[in-house]
């Protein structure tokens, strides 16, 4: 079944000829809208498998779509589609919840790749990001990228929730059933929840929970 494409870009002629480029490679875009209002609205319509997003636009830009679209509890996965090479719009990008990052003038053929790899629950990043990506994992992020005091206050709602569960022990099938969500999303929100904590397993971000009584207070809200 081919992948279905909302795609949020300003740009007349670039979301035309990005319709035709996908289309010849199986995967169709639903609707192709130049504001994030717009763009917003649609979602609910045509429910597609991933959100295309540019960064630069008129009135709300793509972190601001973003922002909204998570803080609207959406699940569907949203990828930036931008020429920004900024460290700051990366990281932050990721940090709102995107998953995916790739750049519009990478090879017609990694860029469908990247999609494929998205809708199957990866976080993909164009490989010419990858240094920068690396070296802010490092640790040498600009000052306006470091967190705030809580480790946790990158993780947005439904992750910190989550994440609680997951200190509490619980599975991916029970945290699923309890939050009336499916498997593959609590997939995708514990990989997320990884990332911005810098963990590479379960048992360490549980661990970071636990110690600072995010178990606990999940429990007694």
């Amino acid at each position: 079944m081919g992948l279905r494409v909302l795609l949020i870009d300003d740009h007349t002629l670039f979301r035309a000829g990005l319709e035709g480029l996908l289309a010849s490679r199986g995967i169709e875009i639903v609707a192709s809208v130049d504001s994030g209002h717009e763009g917003m609205r649609l979602v609910e319509e045509f429910n597609p498998d991933i959100i295309l997003l540019d960064m630069r636009m008129p009135g709300i830009d793509g972190l601001g779509v973003l922002k909204m679209l998570r803080q609207n509890k959406l699940e569907i996965p949203i990828v930036m589609l931008t020429t920004s090479t900024d460290e700051n719009d990366l990281l932050e990008s990721l940090r709102q919840g995107a998953q995916g990052y790739l750049l519009k003038d990478m090879e017609p053929d990694q860029l469908v790749l990247a999609l494929r790899d998205i809708d199957n629950g990866k976080t993909v990043v164009a490989p010419d990001l990858a240094p920068i990506l690396a070296r802010a994992v490092q640790g040498n992020t600009p000052e306006k990228s470091k967190p705030a005091d809580s480790p946790f206050s990158g993780l947005t709602p439904r992750e910190t929730e989550i994440l609680g569960l997951l200190a509490e022990g619980q599975s991916n099938k029970t945290i699923a059933r309890n939050l009336g969500i499916s498997d593959g999303t609590v997939k995708l929100h514990v990989k997320a929840i990884l990332r911005k904590l810098e963990v590479h397993s379960r048992v360490e971000a549980a661990v970071m929970a636990v110690e600072h009584g995010l178990s606990k207070n999940s429990t007694n809200n």
